[in-house]
């Protein structure tokens, strides 16, 4: 999965210039936190179904090979089959080589998230195959000609006035169209009723795999899914190899942490479930592809590993403060927000996105929300060291000022009497610095410290001094 060459910061800096966009990530993320919490508060026992869903994920990491071995030998069995694809490129060359195989030139689309990571739709319109968005949101950023900003909800960016201007100049051109959510759906109806009705082919996601039975797994809130899963003839399901879960019990917690956590719903409006083909209904032929590209290199890290976890749910984005400022494209990934700043590190290559583990902050508010409690700021801290070391074996033979400061301290820290040596140069050595109290600039690579903030000056004496004074005066 490739990253920007941008940061996030540059990218950032952009977004906050925007206050449409302000306004309407800021409404839309207020609006689903809320409805969160009041089905959440709700549950009795929240902690506990939390709690179950990490141990069911963890536990299904740990032995991600068998489980996956036997998810291969049930769908099988179930008549469907199985590819497995080390990375994009070779998801992409299975996807189009069985479309390829139907004749069909047009497929639709449906719960997605993954084929954006691999970028498929680019790739079948190399080849000259028409890939349709099905999902509502999808389907406007399809048409606008952008990438999602938000997991959920991938047009979260856009108001009303802005999916009606889209639409007049695509689907419903030359039409009559308000700015109403009605009058909205009935356009994308329309439109999509037609693709339906004439795709031999249909692409999916997949929320959860069950090894034990072979049956995948979509949640969604339009039924559009349900006409991608059972109208065409081929369905080919593109799954991340960490969504397979151990049992058919298992999503029992699954389909109660998930709606609550994602939409505010006490249940998924449309589940839908199916398990290889069954002779004169629905699509006869289902392929399952398997999809690693980065997922085991992330496995061998025992704190990374826990971005793995996730069930896409987005409650840490709209959680969290930065997310609800920027938008999910300042992040340029597939995956925004704070999981994206710790899982397409990972999946992209730390090297190349070494800014997001920075886009996010460390207050907490996203490892209280997650339905599988993924402690992302560990992650974070984690994922930031990581990039420290890499930069001073960059820096190997250099003079890397930070890091010989760095030792410096470490070493005047190691005793208390260096630390009170220390101590007593700093009350000397600032006072050109200060001023009523307050060190208001500081010399060299030390400025960037003063440039938004003053230091309180170091006292006349330490609590230490004081306490030695007080008992020898007694």
């Amino acid at each position: 999965m490739a990253a920007s060459e941008q940061t996030f910061q540059q990218s950032a800096h952009v977004a906050l210039a925007n206050t449409q966009l302000r306004r309407n990530m800021g409404k839309a993320t207020s609006t689903i936190r809320a409805k969160r919490a009041n089905v959440v508060g709700e549950l009795p026992d929240w902690e506990a179904l939390r709690e179950a869903g990490r141990a069911i994920k963890a536990q299904t990491l740990r032995h991600l090979d068998e489980y996956l071995l036997q998810l291969e030998a049930s769908v099988q069995r179930a008549g469907g089959q199985v590819h497995w694809a080390r990375d994009a490129a070779e998801a992409n060359r299975i996807i189009i080589e069985l479309i390829q195989a139907t004749g069909s030139r047009e497929v639709v689309k449906v719960k997605s998230l993954t084929t954006d990571e691999i970028r498929l739709n680019a790739a079948l319109a190399q080849v000259g195959i028409t890939a349709t968005e099905t999902d509502l949101a999808e389907l406007i950023i399809q048409l606008a000609g952008e990438s999602s900003s938000h997991i959920l909800v991938p047009a979260i960016h856009k108001n009303r006035a802005e999916i009606r201007a889209i639409f007049r100049q695509t689907i419903a051109r030359g039409q009559p169209l308000t700015d109403q959510p009605r009058d909205l759906t009935a356009a994308a109806r329309a439109h999509l009723r037609r693709k339906f009705l004439s795709a031999g082919v249909a692409i999916s996601g997949a929320n959860f795999a069950v090894a034990e039975t072979g049956t995948i797994a979509v949640v969604e809130s339009e039924g559009n899914g349900r006409m991608c899963l059972t109208l065409p003839q081929t369905l080919i399901t593109v799954m991340g190899i960490e969504k397979v879960i151990p049992t058919f019990q298992d999503l029992e917690v699954f389909l109660q942490l998930l709606p609550r956590s994602s939409t505010g719903e006490r249940m998924n409006p449309y589940t839908s479930l199916w398990t290889g083909v069954t002779p004169g209904d629905g699509p006869q032929a289902f392929h399952l592809v398997l999809l690693d590209n980065g997922r085991t290199s992330v496995l061998r890290d025992a704190v990374g590993r826990q971005a793995l976890q996730c069930i896409r749910c987005s409650a840490c984005l709209n959680i969290c403060p930065v997310y609800a400022r920027v938008g999910g494209h300042a992040y340029r990934s597939v995956y925004p927000g704070p999981i994206g700043a710790i899982l397409t590190p990972q999946l992209a290559d730390l090297e190349r996105a070494q800014t997001l583990p920075y886009a996010s902050s460390l207050c907490g508010a996203c490892y209280e929300v997650c339905p599988v409690k993924i402690n992302i700021p560990e992650v974070l801290v984690h994922l930031r060291g990581q990039i420290v070391v890499r930069q001073q074996r960059h820096l190997s033979g250099k003079l890397n000022t930070e890091h010989v400061a760095m030792r410096w301290l470490a070493r005047q820290f190691a005793t208390r009497a260096r630390y009170e040596r220390a101590q007593r140069l700093g009350r000397l050595a600032q006072g050109p610095l200060t001023r009523d109290g307050v060190i208001t600039w500081l010399p060299g690579m030390l400025k960037g410290w003063t440039a938004t903030r003053d230091l309180r000056a170091l006292p006349k004496q330490t609590f230490r001094e004081w306490w030695q004074q007080r008992e020898s005066s007694r």
